[in-house]
């Protein structure tokens, strides 16, 4: 039975039985009474009556939605009338000027006075598809402050970017508010990927004092520090002390290998004071809570599932085959390129071609709506006719994005290349020697030895001219981008994030012939040799593609996922994470990043947090991000991994070019 302290205490939770209450003021004690625990603060759900001037305080363990609680227990429907006409309805109550009812959410917060003491106070906030403008948000505002205890402070947190430019010319004295990047950044606790492990915490202060003990770590520890690094091993869990984006590349591992991650900023504090560091714990992230409970003795532990997973590959086809442009592969090319070069490809045929049906995830059904045409329509401005909705996706998005030009190098170039030299024969069966008996300890030398070799050995002149031959005229006035294109990435159950190299400024043709070089040695590291030999991958199996293009100049680079990542059972939002240039500084974490979601069925986003940059992006910007995110929505209809799921969801890394047009650059499933 586990006993200990729960170093991250919850509030209260809500209590069994109905205790709504209608037209009484509100007190700290019956706000807890009533709350439940909504990314880790209490919150309670209020109904404004506009026409009996009374409010309804929710028992949020009874009434989950406030839909349901204004159409049955103030309007006397029954739940099958509301489900006949649920988006009717909605659109009363959330997008009609004149409406009867005001609907938000209450959430209790703290900060610091000047002595170090707690302050609690108030977020009133509408949900985030709700279009109040600023009258209408006065108004509720100024209701909901009469009734509240005076000694609370009460702040507006504007839902979403409309409602924020709506109160614009509004004096914040008259109605003080709070931004949603704001009360974010203020979190002590942020869920990244939701998981519970049991193991042995192991905190370090540094990245170098984590250098020092890399070695030591093994399966069943938790790993905690300010920014874990993208080389972490595979471990139990994940703990952050500094903030991060859920896009980061350990986050993208994180849910890959299903494993808890969250980000706890008094972790340094509670380690010292819980006396945490090589202490056994069980930590659990869950949507809206982060725990960690010490456990009074070492436990035991079953060798963990992966240990006998067995990844399975497609076997790689070698046959000789050209050097081809991207738009000229599809998906099935996958064994004979990698997949990203593969994704590509397909993407290209999706533009060009406009005949894939783009709007699937709209036809899911979402009980009790049948489908989602409607809400797909009114993006659009289109007919919700399902050919005529059909086309009109495919020509949003052909205008939206476009797909890079380059070249696709086949795994047949660098299996000849790795036949040409009896050395670098020598050091693979060395390696692979290794592999069949387990001496993990020589891995490293034999990785990095035989990585040495790769990136040193002459590439046959025949090889060569294949590489160089479709630059040949531009390769010494161009900036050329050569990425990595496996068949042991982006796979379900292993995404290899962050795993190869991709190298970004290639100038002539000795650069290029190193360049791919580079990406072939990638797959011979130490760190993705282990990780395949985990998942079963056979080195015999795993073959490396590359992509070559011309590098693009951006205004903007960022990855964009088409879920919400800390809430997985939310349909709604695509989740974007962007910084002024290339992506590249998003996955490797090198900058924080603006984050925003963006509701891809009644529309509407929100900024998340404004990461390093002081201020957010003007609003034509943030428009234009809201066609890509509804892009990213269209495109997963045709690239989720199970045809018959459309509900699967893409990692994009993507470009918006100076002129204002988006460049998608990579393609590929996230691990859920």
């Amino acid at each position: 039975m586990m006993t200990g302290i729960s170093a991250f205490p919850s509030p209260a939770t809500a209590p069994g039985t109905d205790a709504t209450v209608v037209g009484e003021n509100l007190s700290l004690p019956l706000f807890r009474s009533l709350s439940g625990v909504l990314a880790g603060h209490p919150y309670l759900k209020v109904v404004v009556d506009r026409t009996e001037h009374t409010w309804h305080l929710l028992d949020t363990a009874v009434h989950p939605f406030h839909v349901n609680y204004v159409a049955t227990r103030i309007l006397g429907m029954d739940l099958d009338e509301l489900d006949a006409r649920l988006d009717a309805f909605n659109a009363s109550v959330y997008t009609d000027p004149g409406r009867r009812f005001l609907l938000g959410v209450l959430s209790l917060h703290a900060d610091e006075d000047t002595e170090g003491r707690d302050r609690p106070f108030l977020v009133l906030e509408t949900t985030e598809a709700d279009t109040m403008d600023g009258p209408l948000l006065q108004e509720f505002y100024d209701f909901v402050r009469e009734r509240v205890d005076g000694r609370l402070p009460l702040l507006l947190k504007p839902a979403n970017h409309g409602q924020e430019a709506a109160l614009a010319p509004v004096s914040d004295v008259t109605l003080p508010r709070i931004l949603s990047h704001e009360l974010f950044v203020s979190r002590p606790r942020t869920p990244l990927n939701t998981g519970e492990a049991i193991g042995r915490l192991r905190w370090f202060a540094s990245l170098e004092e984590y250098r020092a003990h890399t070695a030591d770590l093994g399966w069943s520890d938790v790993v905690a520090m300010d920014r874990l690094p993208d080389d972490v091993p595979r471990v139990a869990g994940f703990i952050n002390a500094a903030p991060i984006t859920p896009l980061s590349h350990t986050n993208v591992l994180a849910s890959g290998w299903g494993i808890p991650n969250a980000i706890v900023r008094d972790m340094a504090r509670l380690v010292e004071s819980e006396e945490l560091d090589g202490a056994w714990v069980r930590y659990r992230v869950q949507d809206d809570e982060v725990s960690l409970v010490r456990l009074p003795e070492v436990p035991e532990l079953d060798e963990p599932a992966w240990h006998q997973q067995r990844i399975r590959l497609e076997p790689p086809l070698l046959e000789d085959v050209p050097v081809l442009e991207l738009r000229r592969l599809r998906r099935e090319d996958r064994d004979r390129y990698g997949t990203k070069a593969a994704n590509l490809g397909e993407l290209h045929h999706v533009l060009d071609s406009r005949t894939a049906d783009l709007t699937a995830f709209y036809g899911h059904a979402r009980p009790p709506r049948k489908d989602l045409y409607g809400h797909l329509a009114s993006r659009l401005t289109a007919s919700a006719d399902p050919e005529a909705l059909r086309r009109a996706a495919s020509e949003f998005v052909a205008a939206t994005v476009t797909a890079p030009d380059g070249v696709a190098l086949p795994f047949a170039l660098q299996h000849r290349f790795l036949i040409s030299s009896p050395a670098l024969q020598q050091g693979i069966g060395k390696l692979k020697m290794a592999l069949e008996l387990g001496a993990t300890d020589a891995l490293d030398p034999l990785c990095l030895s035989l990585q040495q070799l790769v990136r040193g050995t002459p590439v046959p002149e025949d090889v060569a001219a294949r590489i160089t031959g479709p630059f040949a005229d531009r390769v010494c006035r161009k900036r050329l981008v050569v990425r990595s294109s496996s068949n042991a990435e982006d796979l379900p159950g292993f995404s290899a994030a962050g795993v190869y190299d991709s190298i970004t400024t290639v100038h002539g043709t000795d650069e290029l012939l190193d360049a791919v070089r580079q990406v072939w040695a990638s797959l011979v590291s130490p760190r993705s040799v282990r990780l395949r030999h985990e998942a079963g991958i056979s080195l015999d199996d795993t073959y490396m593609g590359v992509i070559v293009q011309e590098y693009a100049p951006a205004e903007l680079g960022g990855v964009l996922v088409t879920c919400n990542p800390t809430r997985r059972e939310d349909f709604r939002n695509v989740y974007i994470n962007c910084t002024p240039g290339s992506p590249e500084s998003v996955v490797d974490g090198s900058a924080l990043p603006l984050q925003y979601l963006y509701n891809t069925v009644e529309g509407g986003g929100r900024t998340v947090d404004l990461g390093s940059s002081v201020t957010d992006l003007p609003s034509s910007a943030r428009a234009r991000l809201a066609d890509l995110a509804l892009t990213g929505r269209l495109l997963q209809s045709h690239f989720a991994d199970d045809p018959g799921d459309p509900d699967d969801p893409l990692d994009i890394e993507w470009l918006m070019t100076e002129e204002g047009g988006f460049k998608l650059v990579q393609l590929r499933p996230y691990a859920l």
